[in-house]
């Protein structure tokens, strides 16, 4: 195998704690095994326009293990395979164009940083004859395959931060206090977030609730004294028999934007209860900030361990937590899937048994 000289690395998706941290890995990683590394701007984009690239010493990514967001910026709507750039023959497809690109850059491999939708298009670059190392990053802890993201314990500890400030508020006022959390098809936030700042109610997307149930928990609690709840949402749960909450539909390029179960929550248990409520939507403050300890440690082991892949030769693979190791997993087992949070999870069990309902 000719020897790894030169090799690319981009950030996909929605922004993420610990981006910088396996940034920072993979630069250092490769400098110190002889192998340059080029970062490519805004996702995939970096490779449509080979200007829109940099080469990256150890001194450039001095400092940056402790922020969040990327230094490379990334883009959550640039898919070559379908840009969304409508034509009288439909999207433009732009692959070739990529390939064509990273090859007269020199790049001998492609370190992908993103969640599924990011690793779909890396395995779709597989299959065309790049080689690829894919990274997995989610806030929502979704993607099949590894016990966790980075991203992920970073948002968990800034939600259950935000859920300690709201006790204090909820019980001055003998309030309903709805915090919703991010988390389309999958609860991970709602229901770790939930459980580490002592929610009193979590829905989650993957347990459809029902607003009488819910009720039913608020008013024992104030069976035995307690004047406030804490209802925790996820922003894909959905009532028995209904559908999520929409901000905006879909469009090209974009996926659906959820948003505003909060709310709708909110109001449906002040007329349920008779007690007043309040939303607070956390957003994009669980994607801001710098990354947790936990996160930058496990950042910097998944760059190590995509870099020492490329060394290997190893492609079309993920660098994977299964604890204790990092291991790579095979992109086609990945992508196309999401983990949600089983039914029977230790999670679940623990939340019933404290007597947090679950709205159901």
């Amino acid at each position: 195998m000719t020897p790894i000289k030169r090799i690319g690395v981009l950030t996909g998706g929605g922004d993420a704690p610990g981006l910088n941290a396996v940034i920072r890995a993979v630069v250092k990683s490769a400098y110190n095994a002889g192998i340059e590394v080029v970062g490519l701007e805004d996702s995939f984009d970096g490779l449509l326009d080979s200007s829109r690239s940099r080469v990256l010493t150890p001194n450039d990514v001095t400092g940056i293990l402790r922020l969040g967001g990327t230094i490379l910026g990334t883009t959550n709507h640039g898919n070559p395979f379908q840009y969304p750039v409508e034509t009288p023959d439909g999207k433009v497809d732009y692959s070739d164009r990529v390939v064509e690109t990273f090859h007269a850059m020199g790049l001998q491999a492609l370190v992908v940083i993103g969640g599924d939708g990011s690793l779909s298009i890396a395995h779709q670059f597989y299959l065309k004859g790049i080689p690829v190392v894919g990274v997995p990053k989610t806030i929502d802890n979704d993607i099949v395959g590894t016990n966790s993201c980075f991203g992920f314990d970073s948002a968990v500890a800034f939600a259950a931060h935000a859920i300690d400030r709201l006790h204090t508020t909820a019980e001055a006022h003998k309030r309903i206090m709805v915090v919703e959390v991010m988390g389309r098809h999958a609860g991970w936030i709602a229901l770790q977030g939930g459980l580490a700042g002592g929610a009193d109610v979590i829905l989650m997307p993957e347990i459809p609730y029902d607003l009488d149930k819910v009720t039913a928990a608020i008013r024992k609690r104030e069976s035995f004294g307690a004047k406030f709840s804490i209802v925790v949402v996820a922003e894909g749960a959905k009532p028995i028999g209904g559908g999520v909450t929409l901000r905006e539909e879909a469009k090209p390029g974009y996926v659906e934007r959820l948003g505003g179960v909060g709310i709708v929550v909110a109001g449906q248990l002040e007329d349920m209860t008779g007690r007043e409520s309040r939303c607070v939507v956390l957003g994009h403050l669980q994607r801001g900030g710098g990354p947790t300890a936990f996160d930058r440690v496990l950042a910097t082991r998944y760059g190590g361990a995509a870099v020492e892949l490329i060394r290997r030769g190893v492609f079309g693979k993920m660098v994977a937590n299964h604890p204790p190791d990092i291991v790579p997993v095979p992109l086609a087992d990945v992508v196309g899937r999401t983990k949600t949070v089983p039914l029977d999870s230790d999670l679940i069990k623990t939340a019933r048994a404290i007597g947090v309902s679950l709205g159901d």
